[in-house]
């Protein structure tokens, strides 16, 4: 495997960002960035099969754009990790800010601790692409604002309620929410409902419960035995009243 060190220490994120096209451009497999502290944009509209480490806290918009890479943060995340990411994966082995998965189209997230405010905000699918954020401890107001489509997954970790703010779901009208435990209804959002977690939506869930044990060393036989609340749109037009057809 061909891998390239870069030492990110003092350095400004448009030369570093240079260098990981550069990186990528010369075949690298695997990209180890070291002292990453705030710099902005990494792996923006990246493309292609290349792991890339993440050693330190990026800053915003970590993969935007990315359409492919796998990147492994090892520490915590700035807001919008994954913004209007197309394809591939962002593993952060801490937590993430606000906005996490902003406009989603395709790829997975997932996420070690909590994350802030708007996480899944504008996720949505097309066809085979289905968008994903996993987050394992819980995730504060308006989680899946307007959401169109995919999946985000709350598994409660920290041993509180997954959701305990307002706006869960805020104009959903695609995809699903799904969290471990149960959910106030005070919380629920303009357009959002609960349905029952049925066998194919557990089905669903399943693969991303293993897949976010296997990343983070978890066992996942407690995750699975436990009851899970399912959020979904109440209409696919949840705001049809608020306009005039005069």
């Amino acid at each position: 495997m061909r891998t390239v060190v870069i030492d990110a220490a003092g350095m400004h994120y448009t030369p570093l960002n240079n260098l990981v096209r550069e990186a990528v451009a010369r075949g690298a497999e695997r990209i180890v960035l070291e002292n990453v502290l705030g710099q902005r944009f990494i792996a923006n509209g990246v493309r292609g099969d290349v792991a890339i480490e993440v050693r330190g806290v990026p800053g915003g918009d970590l993969g935007m754009f990315m359409s492919g890479p796998r990147i492994e943060v090892f520490g915590n995340a700035e807001h919008a990790p994954g913004n209007t990411m197309d394809a591939g994966e962002i593993v952060v082995h801490g937590s993430a800010g606000d906005a996490v998965g902003h406009s989603m189209r395709g790829g997975r997230i997932f996420v070690e601790g909590a994350i802030g405010y708007r996480g899944g905000i504008h996720m949505k699918q097309y066809l085979e692409k289905h968008p994903v954020l996993v987050v394992g401890e819980y995730a504060r107001a308006f989680l899946g604002e307007y959401m169109a489509g995919g999946t985000v997954l709350v598994l409660a970790r920290h041993g509180g309620p997954a959701v305990e703010e307002r706006g869960l779901g805020s104009g959903i009208h695609g995809g699903e929410i799904v969290l471990r435990g149960g959910l106030d209804p005070r919380y629920l959002g303009v357009g959002a409902t609960t349905v029952p977690m049925d066998a194919g939506a557990m089905a669903r869930v399943r693969p991303l419960v293993e897949a976010y044990c296997a990343h983070f060393g978890v066992d996942a036989d407690p995750l699975l035995d436990d009851d899970y609340t399912r959020v979904v749109p109440a209409s696919a037009r949840p705001f049809a009243d608020k306009y005039t057809w005069e």
